[in-house]
């Protein structure tokens, strides 16, 4: 089954979560300045209100025409719901794609991905959301599953199911993350998304985790509370010597490309090989100035 792939565009910095029961919150959520938006109908939605949840969230992406503007991504429930979620969003223009809750293992991944193929939708991406120690264990399977687009780690239920007490460091996440960021990146796919954090209040904390976390490797997190969305954008944003930087690098690639030359150099005279090259790229995609890392 071949992947969707998404027109060019930069990685988005943060991907705010919305509830999907509460239309009057959906379109104030596009005021607020994340790049993208996940409105959620899998934990923010009681039993009893999922089957309106479903058909407020499949009305407000249908009256908003073709997608533009902030990504849309929908956290679907797992299971038979799930699939029902699904269904009701197929085809939808503005839809960007479906956040697997409890991604489990690749079978799950591709079945949903098998019921957008049935119902003629060839567009929408998948994001397997890894909220187990089981899925973390498979995340390789997991990330080369059909559709999917990037991978997020869910780390609140991770750490319940795995019985782990993260400190303030959250060393004790360390391992997840690394597999998460390892298996995107051979399965191609661009960097995963960060998790949630609970931190909402304290900027100077939020930036240090978020810092840590672009460190292990991720490229832009999920944001609970819109106050989180400036501290993480400044975290996620090059700078303008890095963009210059990068600039650079693939102008000079593109450059000895260009001339029949295997060896490049930068600025400082030191080599340029293929993981500087995907560096600069990273770089550029982040600060919107250049296309979205390409995904399998």
């Amino acid at each position: 089954m071949t992947s969707p792939s998404p027109a060019p565009g930069p990685l988005p910095r943060s991907y705010l979560y919305v509830p999907g029961n509460a239309r009057d919150k959906l379109g104030k959520a596009l005021t607020r300045g994340a790049d993208a938006l996940i409105v959620d109908l899998e934990d923010a939605v009681p039993p009893a209100g999922k089957d309106a949840a479903r058909r407020a969230v499949a009305d407000w992406l249908g009256s908003r025409g073709a997608a533009g503007g902030a990504e849309l991504w929908v956290r679907i429930n797992g299971g038979a719901a799930g699939h029902a979620d699904a269904r009701a969003l197929a085809g939808l223009p503005a839809l960007t794609g479906l956040v697997l809750a409890k991604a489990e293992d690749a079978a799950q991944v591709a079945a949903v991905a098998g019921l957008l193929a049935d119902l003629g939708d060839v567009t929408t991406l998948l994001m397997p959301l890894l909220e187990t120690a089981g899925a973390i264990l498979d995340v390789r399977d997991i990330s080369r599953a059909p559709r999917v687009h990037r991978l997020q780690i869910g780390e609140v239920d991770l750490a319940a199911d795995a019985g782990l007490d993260p400190g303030p460091d959250e060393a004790e996440l360390a391992f997840a993350r690394s597999m998460t960021v390892l298996a995107s990146a051979a399965a191609g796919l661009p960097p995963p998304v960060g998790p949630v954090s609970a931190i909402t209040a304290d900027p100077a904390a939020l930036a240090e985790s978020t810092e840590r976390v672009r460190r292990q490797g991720f490229v832009g997190r999920a944001c609970v509370h819109p106050a989180q969305i400036p501290v993480v954008h400044e975290v996620f944003t090059p700078s303008a010597a890095e963009i210059a930087r990068a600039k650079d690098v693939l102008a000079r690639y593109d450059a000895a490309a260009a001339a029949g030359s295997g060896v490049v150099l930068d600025a400082a005279g030191r080599l340029i090989d293929a993981a500087v090259i995907r560096l600069a790229r990273r770089t550029l995609a982040t600060s919107g100035l250049g296309p979205i890392i390409t995904p399998k």
